[in-house]
């Protein structure tokens, strides 16, 4: 009941027909976001892609000007040097074998999986476990890389995953309700940008049909699509 009355409380004033201007919408969603903890603001976009097409299954990463708000705890899969290299970045678990040994049976004590190339036999082995988390390590999002270092810093400064879903919906965490109403804004620019350049060829009419945002225990705001440029 209690999330109820907060929904419908968030909800006064706001009219699910309308679409709202970026800073407008960011105003609107700041003020309504008044639960005990920093609510996280979320970004979703409704694309004209059919999934279940290859080409048109989206899935990368975008670094946000203004970072997450969020400490991603990562985890990278290494040996040698290329393990203190991602020690000294700031990796919180390292290791190899071992680590794949604490996965398989379920110590799973991390958000990001990072792999070198050479890991990925042992990695491979992994993707039952990690798959389904959405934590497998993937060339296409820059976690299997030799450069680990820069994945590492990446992962902790702002980068944001992103993945297609049902009826080709994409959507991201873009910050916090404690972030500056610039620092959204400029986040959730960034983001849609990125998902504006992955457009795949082939895709007739508007690619975007729809872009709203939302806090954690908050109503949805339709966003003007031209205020997004």
């Amino acid at each position: 009941m209690a999330i109820g009355k907060r929904f419908k409380k968030a909800s006064e004033g706001l009219n699910s027909e309308t679409y709202y201007s970026l800073s407008d919408a960011v105003k609107l969603v700041k003020t309504r976001a008044t639960a005990k903890f920093d609510e996280t603001i979320e970004v979703s976009l409704n694309l004209n892609i059919d999934p279940r097409k290859s080409e048109q299954n989206l899935r990368g990463t975008v670094m946000l000007p203004s970072g997450t708000g969020k400490t991603l705890r990562i985890a990278v899969f290494a040996k040698g040097a290329r393990a203190d290299e991602a020690k000294a970045a700031g990796a919180d678990i390292v290791g190899a074998e071992d680590l794949a040994e604490k996965v398989q049976a379920g110590q799973i004590e991390f958000d990001r999986a990072i792999a070198t190339p050479d890991m990925m036999g042992i990695v491979g082995r992994l993707g039952k476990v990690l798959g389904p988390r959405g934590l497998m390590p993937n060339p296409k999002l820059g976690t299997v890389t030799p450069n680990v270092t820069e994945a590492v810093k990446a992962a902790k400064g702002g980068q944001v995953e992103y993945r297609t879903e049902k009826a080709g919906i994409i959507h991201a965490g873009v910050g916090k309700a404690s972030f500056t109403e610039e620092a959204i804004a400029a986040n959730v620019r960034a983001f849609v940008g990125a998902i504006t350049r992955s457009r795949p060829t082939g895709i007739k009419g508007a690619f975007i049909r729809r872009v709203s945002l939302s806090s954690t225990m908050g109503p949805g705001v339709k966003l003007e699509l031209t205020s997004l440029a």
